[in-house]
C-alpha cells in the first residue's frame, strides 16, 4: 500500500516597506498603496500526484471534459479535424480509471459525443469506454458556426453533479466566436455561470483563432492559452497537457488577507506565470479577511501581487507597521498538506522621499511585463492599418524588445524576433514583411506569459545553513534551505524572495 506523503506549501512576502506619510501630491492617492509580492509554493517530495488515486475507494480524483470545434471552418483544411481528432483520443487514453470525462461536440450548440444518448451524463474511464470514446470521436464531422459560450455551459452542466476535486475542461478552437449573437448563451454570461466551477485551458489551431478571446476565457477560468503553429503538433501538445493536469498535487488553494483595522485591500493579482486579477470571496473563517481563490496546483511556484492602502495619520514614522496578516489555506480533499505560518505584509512611514520612492524587484518586473504586452498590442493595432502605421508598428515592436531585453526573458524575446526582420541576422527593430494574422496571435500569447528573474549565471551559491544540505550545481537544491543575509530567514532554497520581514531579493539580478 502506497502512503501519500505530506504536500508542502511555502509563503514568503516581498514588498518594499516605505510609504510616504505626506499627504499625495497627486489625486487618488496612489502613493498611499502598498503593493507586496507573494511568493507560494507547492511541492509534493515525490508523493503521487491526486490523479492517481482515482478509482481507489476514495472517489475518482479528476472529472475531465474535452470541447472540440467541429464548425464547418474545421474541414479548411481537413487535417485540423483530423488533427482535433487524434489529439483528444490521445487525451482520453491518458485518463486514469475510474475518471469521470465527456466529449462535446462545438458548432452553434453543444452535443455529447460521449458518453451516448440514453447514457450517465458522463462516462468512467476504463478500458471498454475509452475505445467507445474513440470510435465516436473518429466519426465526427464539421458544419455550422462557432458559438463558445454554448460550449461551456454544457460543461458546466455535466460537470455540476461531479464531486471529483479537479474539474478540468481542455477546449479546441479554430475560429473567433463568431456566433455570439446568435448563441442560446453568450459566453460573458457562460464565463459568469462558469468562474469557479472548473479549470479550462483554451487552445487554438490553424491561422484563424483570436488570442484575445483564449486569454479572456482562461484568465476568468483559472487556466491557461495556447495554441499549435502546425496541426501535427497537437496530439503531442494534448498529451503534455494532460500529464501536467494529472500532476496536480493540490486542486484549491486560497489566499487569505486579514487586514488590521484602516487597511483596505485593493485587488490581488496572480502575475507569474501569467497575469490573472482573483475574485474576492468571505474568508471561511468568519473573520475580517478575504480570500482569493487559485486552482489545480502542481508541483510549482507562482507569484501574486497584493495591493493594499491605508492611511498614515496618527501613525509613528520609522516604524514597521502591520497592514495585514496573509495565509494559505487548503481545503481538505484527502491528503496531508503543511502549510505556512501566517506572514505579515507591513509599512513603514517615512518623511525620506528617496526611501518612499524606492520599488520592489518584483512590483517592477509586473508593470514591465504590462508595457511589453501593451506595446505588442499596439504593433498589432498599427500593423493593422497596412502602410499607413507601418511606422507605428516599428516604434512599438522596438519597444517591446527593449523591454523584453530589459525583462532578460528569452521566451518573449524569441517570440518578438519571429516578428522582427532580421535582416542581415542582427535583427532591425522593423516589423518583418509578409507577416499574417495568426503570426500576431501567438505573439499576443507569449506576451502574456510571464516568468521570475532567472538566477545569476555565475558566481557563489545562495548561503545555506549548516546541515541544511549544499546547493546542486547549477541552481539551489529544491530539497535544501537559503538564508537571507539581511535578515537570518530560513526558507525553501528556490525562494526568490525573503519570506522574512526584510522581503529582499534572494536571486536574480533586481530590474
Amino acid at each position: 500500500m502506497t502512503v501519500a506523503r505530506q504536500i508542502e506549501v511555502t509563503l514568503a512576502v516581498g514588498q518594499q516597506k516605505e510609504l510616504p506619510a505626506a499627504p499625495p501630491t497627486t489625486a487618488g492617492g496612489a502613493g498611499r498603496e502598498m503593493h507586496a509580492i507573494l511568493e507560494i509554493g507547492v511541492h509534493s517530495h515525490g508523493g503521487p500526484p491526486l490523479a492517481a488515486t482515482a478509482g481507489r475507494g476514495a472517489g475518482p480524483a479528476l472529472a475531465e471534459v474535452l470541447i472540440v470545434d467541429t464548425s464547418r471552418s474545421m474541414l479548411h483544411p481537413a487535417a485540423k479535424l483530423h488533427a482535433a481528432k487524434d489529439a483528444t483520443v490521445a487525451a482520453v487514453r491518458l485518463l486514469p480509471d475510474g475518471t469521470a470525462f465527456a466529449v462535446l461536440s462545438g458548432r452553434f450548440d453543444a452535443t455529447v459525443v460521449h458518453p451516448g444518448p440514453g447514457r450517465a451524463p458522463m462516462a468512467v474511464a476504463g478500458p471498454a469506454e475509452r475505445d467507445a470514446a474513440e470510435r465516436a470521436v473518429r466519426i465526427l464531422d464539421a458544419d455550422g458556426g462557432t458559438a463558445i459560450g454554448t460550449w461551456l455551459d454544457l460543461a458546466r452542466r455535466l460537470l455540476k453533479q461531479q464531486s471529483a476535486p479537479v474539474k478540468h475542461v481542455l477546449l479546441l478552437t479554430d475560429g473567433r466566436n463568431e456566433h455570439d449573437h446568435r448563441a442560446a448563451m453568450a459566453l460573458q454570461t457562460a464565463l459568469d455561470a462558469c468562474e469557479g466551477r472548473f479549470v479550462c485551458d483554451a487552445w487554438g489551431i490553424g491561422d484563424d483563432w483570436d488570442a484575445e478571446l483564449l486569454l479572456r476565457i482562461t484568465r476568468r477560468l483559472h487556466g491557461r492559452a495556447g495554441a499549435v503553429r502546425d496541426a501535427s503538433e497537437l496530439t503531442a501538445t494534448y498529451e503534455e497537457l494532460m500529464e501536467g493536469l494529472l500532476g496536480t498535487a493540490v486542486p484549491e488553494l486560497r489566499i487569505r488577507l486579514t487586514p488590521t483595522p484602516g487597511t483596505v485591500i485593493r485587488r490581488v493579482t496572480q502575475v507569474v506565470p501569467g497575469e490573472q486579477e482573483l475574485t474576492a470571496v468571505p474568508s471561511g473563517s468568519g473573520g475580517r479577511g478575504t480570500e482569493y481563490v487559485t486552482r489545480a496546483w502542481g508541483d510549482e511556484v507562482r507569484h501574486f501581487q497584493a495591493v493594499l492602502s491605508a492611511d498614515p495619520t496618527g501613525r509613528e514614522t520609522g516604524e514597521d507597521l502591520q497592514l495585514a496578516a496573509v495565509e494559505v489555506v487548503v481545503p481538505d480533499f484527502g491528503r496531508p498538506v503543511r502549510l505556512p505560518p501566517p506572514r505579515p505584509v507591513l509599512v513603514r512611514w517615512t518623511d525620506n522621499p528617496l526611501d518612499a520612492s524606492r520599488q520592489h524587484p518584483g512590483v517592477r518586473r509586473h508593470e514591465l511585463y504590462q508595457q511589453a504586452s501593451a506595446a505588442v498590442a499596439e504593433a498589432y493595432r498599427a500593423w493593422l492599418r497596412d502602410a499607413d502605421g507601418r511606422a507605428a508598428a516599428d516604434r512599438a515592436l522596438t519597444r517591446a524588445l527593449a523591454l523584453a531585453g530589459e525583462l532578460g526573458d528569452a521566451q518573449l524575446l524569441g517570440a518578438l524576433r519571429r516578428i522582427e526582420d532580421r535582416g542581415d541576422g542582427s535583427g532591425t527593430g522593423r516589423v518583418r514583411p509578409g507577416l499574417k494574422d495568426v503570426d500576431w496571435q501567438h505573439l499576443i500569447l507569449s506576451s502574456a506569459m510571464t516568468t521570475p528573474p532567472e538566477p545569476p549565471a555565475a558566481g557563489p551559491p545562495p548561503a545555506t545553513p549548516p546541515g541544511a544540505g549544499p546547493a546542486a550545481e547549477g541552481g539551489p537544491d529544491p530539497g535544501g534551505l537559503i538564508e537571507c543575509p539581511d535578515c537570518g530567514w530560513l526558507g525553501p532554497a528556490d525562494s526568490l524572495y525573503c519570506g522574512g520581514d526584510c522581503g529582499r531579493p534572494l536571486r536574480g539580478t533586481p530590474t
